[in-house]
């Protein structure tokens, strides 16, 4: 079967996202200058269609990419086109509510770009994160020992499970493992593919293509390092409330927010506070979703989670709620919740009634009411900051919805201004000088 049929099949049964409406007035600025616009991509070149559907036109850019990934990989070897390619290709649109797609839109908008012929660069970047997010989460799930992602068996499971009749049991262990850690690769691997292809192609004016560069950089390497203090954390036992949220930023905080506001503004030609206001915001954001998380594995339903309750206790993880607890049993002379952390963290065995115990614990020592006093503070610092930016209203509003979304707090966010007719294109001879190859550019 053709790699943009089998694409196109899965792609087709993805939920919609819900439908936005189009910018309350016209992008200001930040528009390409002469000859700099990227080529036309069918509708998902004009802002106000992809206003409407960012969900939709993310994964109509994720299936070209993934078509063409595949198409290569078959060329190669059908083999490792149907274990590796393929499940790479299947979780990624498959899965997920583009949290980071839809943020790097929503902030190239409020920043006033996404003009005609300039919006492709905005969804490029966007399934990029898509594609470096399915990396990380399989390979997060292979260090995690998790069986389940999203419902369904993790990739590694899944391998084992369809060697388990031709290799003896070790073997088809060892080998799932492999495989997660190559198909890990390959999902980064296309997601720089798909940056090279952006930075490299010359539409990009080169003040813009290298903040890009810089940043994509920055974050690759902040997810490695948050994902090795976390395990590193998991083998030593340290519960420090300090670590844990230094953990968390760097391995959710900055590229699951702040990094997918910092791409929108980028390529926007944000000036340096409103880009400032943004990470800030996005920071706080990301924080608060990664505290979040961490809530949700012990109190959530694991039919809306799509994992198995308890997993970061089982693995001994060093979540910030956990290290709070434990420092509040400290203080408190609490020595049973002390004994109770000492004895159920890192056991893999543990029954529903020693969780319901803990979680009881939790409670108890005033844990979990100090995250969700925590994730409150930061929704609220988070809105601030976004607040404190001159951003198009409408864009704005959008943004203030996705912070509240990815936090789990309302937003409060004000009606969206009424519908205004999209202006005209801006062709090669009507680009306003201060595009985004522009320091100072909104």
């Amino acid at each position: 079967m053709r790699s943009t049929q089998v694409i196109g099949r899965m792609a087709a049964d993805l939920p919609r996202g819900p439908r936005a409406g189009p910018l309350g007035a016209p992008a200001s600025g930040a528009r390409p200058a002469s000859g700099s616009a990227p080529p036309e991509r069918d509708g998902d070149d004009d802002p106000y269609a992809v206003d409407d559907d960012v969900v939709g036109a993310v994964n109509r850019e994720l299936e070209r990419l993934l078509a063409a990934g595949l198409a290569r990989c078959r060329d190669l070897d059908p083999v490792f086109a149907e274990d590796i390619a393929e499940r790479i290709a299947r979780f990624t649109v498959q899965g997920g509510r583009r949290i980071r797609s839809r943020l790097v839109w929503w902030a190239l908008r409020a920043c006033g770009g996404g003009g005609a012929g300039w919006a492709g660069a905005g969804l490029r970047m966007a399934a990029a994160l898509e594609l470096i997010q399915t990396c990380a989460l399989v390979h997060d799930d292979l260090m995690d020992a998790a069986p389940l992602r999203r419902g369904a068996p993790s990739l590694h499971a899944d391998v084992t499970h369809q060697y388990a009749g031709a290799a003896p049991g070790p073997a088809a262990r060892q080998l799932g493992a492999s495989a997660a850690v190559l198909a890990g690769d390959l999902a980064l691997v296309w997601a720089d593919d798909a940056v090279a292809g952006l930075l490299l192609d010359g539409r990009l004016p080169p003040h813009t293509a290298h903040r890009l560069h810089e940043v994509w950089r920055g974050m690759r390497t902040e997810m490695v390092a948050g994902q090795y203090l976390d395990v590193q954390g998991q083998a030593t036992a340290a519960l420090s409330p300090t670590r844990a949220l230094r953990a968390a930023r760097l391995k959710s905080a900055h590229y699951t927010v702040e990094r997918p506001l910092h791409f929108g503004a980028v390529l926007a030609g944000a000036d340096t506070d409103t880009t400032r206001a943004l990470r800030v915001a996005g920071r706080r954001a990301g924080l608060a979703f990664q505290l979040r998380d961490d809530l949700d594995d012990l109190f959530a339903d694991p039919r809306t989670t799509g994992k198995p309750t308890g997993g970061d206790v089982r693995q001994g993880k060093p979540t910030y709620l956990l290290a709070v607890a434990h420092a509040l049993a400290g203080r408190a002379g609490d020595r049973a919740a002390l004994d109770l952390l000492e004895h159920v963290v890192g056991r893999t065995d543990l029954t529903g009634a020693e969780l319901d115990g803990l979680r009881a614990r939790l409670v108890a020592v005033g844990a979990r009411d100090l995250v969700q006093a925590k994730i409150a503070r930061l929704a609220r610092q988070s809105l601030r900051h976004l607040d404190a930016a001159d951003l198009e209203p409408y864009a704005a509003t959008q943004l203030r919805r996705l912070l509240a979304e990815t936090t789990g707090t309302p937003s409060d966010a004000p009606a969206p201004p009424d519908r205004q007719p999209a202006p005209p294109p801006a062709g090669p001879d009507q680009a306003p000088p201060n595009g985004p190859e522009q320091e100072g550019a909104r």
